[in-house]
């Protein structure tokens, strides 16, 4: 298959281009697009062809559910079965935006979507290309991370073309993308609400909204994570894997750097090749065939927006094993170890 590779600007809307997309859309192909948070690989989430398309495009388990995005609240009723009260102040307050929300489905979305679950996840994208061709499609575009399955979640379209091209009809090239993690998932389907992936809207900013929320525990631990059938997308398998062992160190700066520096040191005396993921305020501490810094602390959002990008840049420099710091910021830090603690199959060194 020979993948068509289009730029539209974010900021002028090429209406053509943008139908032309649409139309693959609805004829059954598939086409990665950017949003707000990382590029999505998108099939008419109605049709269960496309979505054993995505699953087959991308080597994703089946079982792995997929996000439905819409472009207006109207179109909600069609895929679902009621709307909560408190699901709907939270779409108030955060759609178009990062959010995906698990909520009853109706008959209308086939079990090829849902991974055979009687739940749809949903989520309105605020980025205006992927607004725009939702609307192009009809309304209903599903759409997990545009990458092969496992690997970091793109954020650029170099990343799409690497991973997907020759599997898919179309990529549109809309520049980086803000966020640079997948959106936060609520679950509605529980008495009290339920984070199942963290994301950019942080668990205090769910709070304010709706009050008493919970978070689901194997979001930390994933120790039983490969004995359920996951309700979200992310909670089951491996994911954001560079090729090259991955480990968090955690503990006091001081102590950190000097674990890492020891652990690369041995690695280096075995012949492999190491790097490092630190922060601008450390990265003068560590000696590694490669460190880069992500951002600073002060930043998150910088963080969050490179993470996925370096861990990329780690295969092209062909490095062996990674040792990285750990980010446990404020706001989005449980976001952006939980995208870590994935990545690195939840090996943890105390320093």
């Amino acid at each position: 298959m020979e993948t068509q590779v289009i730029r539209i600007d974010p900021d002028d809307i090429d209406a053509a281009a943008i139908s032309r997309a649409g139309e693959i859309l609805r004829s059954g192909g598939l086409v990665a697009f950017p949003t707000e948070t990382v590029y999505g690989l998108g099939g008419d989430a109605l049709n269960p062809d496309s979505s054993r398309k995505i699953y087959a495009a991308k080597g994703r388990p089946s079982d792995n559910p997929l996000i439905v995005h819409i472009a207006d609240l109207e179109h909600l009723p069609a895929i679902t079965r009621g709307f909560p009260t408190a699901a709907g102040r939270l779409a108030e307050a955060c759609w178009p935006g990062p959010l995906t929300m698990i909520l009853k489905k109706s008959d209308a979305v086939p079990p090829e979507t849902t991974g055979g679950l009687d739940t749809v996840a949903v989520r309105m994208p605020s980025h205006p290309v992927a607004a725009a061709l939702i609307a192009a499609e009809g309304g209903y575009i599903a759409a997990p991370s545009a990458n092969v399955s496992g690997r970091p979640s793109p954020t650029k379209a170099s990343h799409v073309i690497e991973d997907l091209s020759g599997r898919i009809d179309m990529i549109i090239d809309g520049g980086d993308t803000d966020i640079g993690l997948e959106s936060t998932i609520v679950d509605f389907t529980e008495d009290i609400p339920v984070i199942l992936r963290p994301g950019y809207i942080s668990r205090r900013m769910l709070e304010d909204v709706l009050g008493a929320v919970r978070v689901d525990p194997g979001i930390r631990e994933g120790a039983d994570a490969e004995r359920v059938r996951p309700k979200a997308p992310g909670m089951k398998y491996r994911h954001y894997a560079p090729r090259a062992e991955l480990f968090i160190v955690e503990g006091a700066p001081g102590d950190v750097a000097a674990k890492i520096n020891s652990l690369a040191a041995a690695a280096a005396a075995e012949g492999r090749r190491t790097g490092v993921i630190a922060s601008e305020e450390t990265r003068g501490n560590y000696a590694a065939d490669t460190v880069y810094a992500v951002g600073s602390r002060e930043d998150e959002l910088a963080i969050a927006r490179h993470l996925f990008g370096v861990l990329r840049q780690f295969d092209d420099d062909g490095v062996d094993v990674i040792y990285s710091e750990s980010f446990n910021t404020p706001e989005i830090g449980a976001a952006i170890m939980n995208r870590l603690l994935k990545a690195a199959g939840h090996r943890v060194i105390t320093a």
